[in-house]
């Protein structure tokens, strides 16, 4: 028999929290914000939607129910330092694009900008679901252009080009990990 232990409950999450964190962007009438979220998912094919989860404090939770849009960044191991600075300060408080020195450029279907540097882009628009978005802080999406680094992602498939260009993963306490070898069976 496998041997197991138990996890308290309040920390369930991080057995399933190992996706990519994103950083998302956002914008509406001239303000600008970015966030990490380490809750995120792809949800359906045709057309392509996302969840993300989009605490009501936040800026980026006002920009994006102002604008009904935003985009999810997936940022590089070179990059998780700015992540987490993104992730731990308020956009209340500070300009993360100056302050953090985060780069960005427009996107081609929506407001929010493309942040610099990174892996894949989804430009996205929310599907309005008032109840789950005030309820849970969720947000559904449906992805109206998506981008990739081609030295990254190329033919339907990641191809990691070196150690500091790899999707990263939070956990919690500042720790994160990166994506590691692709392998087929």
């Amino acid at each position: 028999m496998t041997k197991r232990i138990a996890v308290p409950l309040p920390k369930a999450y991080l057995l399933l929290n190992h996706g990519p964190t994103v950083l998302v962007s956002s914008a509406h009438d001239g303000r600008q914000n970015v966030m990490a979220a380490a809750w995120n998912m792809a949800l359906d094919f045709d057309p392509p939607k996302v969840a993300v989860v989009i605490d009501k404090s936040t800026l980026t939770r006002e920009l994006v129910e102002a604008s009904g849009e935003f985009v999810l960044n997936v940022p590089s191991r070179q990059q998780a330092a700015m992540t987490l600075a993104v992730g731990t300060q308020s956009g209340r408080e500070v300009d993360k694009f100056v302050k953090v020195g985060v780069g960005a450029t427009a996107a081609s279907a929506v407001g929010a900008p493309l942040i610099e540097g990174c892996l894949a882009w989804l430009e996205c628009r929310v599907i309005a679901e008032p109840h789950i978005q005030k309820t849970y802080d969720l947000f559904l999406a449906e992805v109206v252009a998506a981008w990739a680094d081609p030295q990254a992602f190329s033919a339907g498939r990641w191809h990691f080009p070196d150690e500091h260009r790899r999707s990263i993963h939070y956990q919690a306490g500042g720790n994160f990990f990166a994506t590691g070898d692709a392998f087929e069976v």
